[in-house]
């Protein structure tokens, strides 16, 4: 055996880690529910394939929401503005 071990990771590395995993999620799962609920309407209604590309098109843009939302809160603030709109002192 090399005794290898794996790096050590501070706490800053695994909020990193935490962050990009909730939005691999949360961008998996809405593209998911958004083509899935535009198959099974195009199912139920036989109005194939249209609502699939609604669901597509409407889980591309959740998904691009989800990654813009993210850059914004990495984005720091202007001095003198406050992230909840109010005015800094």
């Amino acid at each position: 055996m090399s005794g290898w071990r794996p790096p050590r990771r501070s706490p800053r590395d695994w909020q990193a880690i935490g962050t990009a995993t909730g939005l691999g999620f949360s961008v998996v799962i809405s593209l998911i529910l958004c083509i899935g609920g535009g198959v099974l309407l195009d199912q139920w209604l036989g109005t194939a394939p249209w609502l699939t590309l609604v669901g597509v098109v409407l889980g591309l843009a959740t998904a691009g929401y989800l990654l813009y939302e993210l850059v914004s809160l990495g984005r720091p603030t202007r001095p003198g503005k406050r992230r909840d709109g109010g005015q800094g002192s």
